[in-house]
């Protein structure tokens, strides 16, 4: 899963796989001055995004235990609040429902404490083969 931080889209933001359990992936977006929004030194929301669809998504391929094709079908992110400047944004992705064409996902995403999260997350994915 480490070559998550060397390939394509999440690998030009720096993501790198962090941990992952039965039903869930973890991975981490580093600060960088090139993903800064304005001038308070906060991340800007699309660095964001795109750490929590990565995060959601593998959580599907770790609970079926194996790839399988898909698209970003729906996923809504709600901010509650501004991640702090300097800091890392830490990703959690749970995979709670699969059925033949669509997985179900949840997570948050943290600078630090789990516990006051930058924002939850929930996704949903169409695979895009017969299965």
């Amino acid at each position: 899963m480490d070559r998550v931080r060397t390939y394509g889209h999440g690998g030009a933001l720096g993501i790198s796989y962090v941990d992952h359990g039965p039903d869930w992936c973890m991975l981490s977006l580093p600060y960088d001055d090139r993903l800064v929004a304005g001038r308070d030194g906060v991340l800007a929301s699309g660095p964001i995004v795109s750490l929590m669809d990565m995060a959601t998504s593998l959580s599907l391929w770790v609970k079926l235990g194996r790839f399988r094709p898909q698209a970003t079908l729906d996923l809504r992110i709600d901010y509650l609040r501004p991640a702090r400047p300097g800091a890392a944004i830490v990703g959690r992705g749970e995979c709670y429902g699969i059925t033949r064409s669509v997985g179900f996902t949840r997570g948050i995403a943290h600078d630090g404490d789990p516990g006051d999260p930058v924002a939850h997350v929930s996704a949903t994915f169409m695979f895009t083969d017969a299965g």
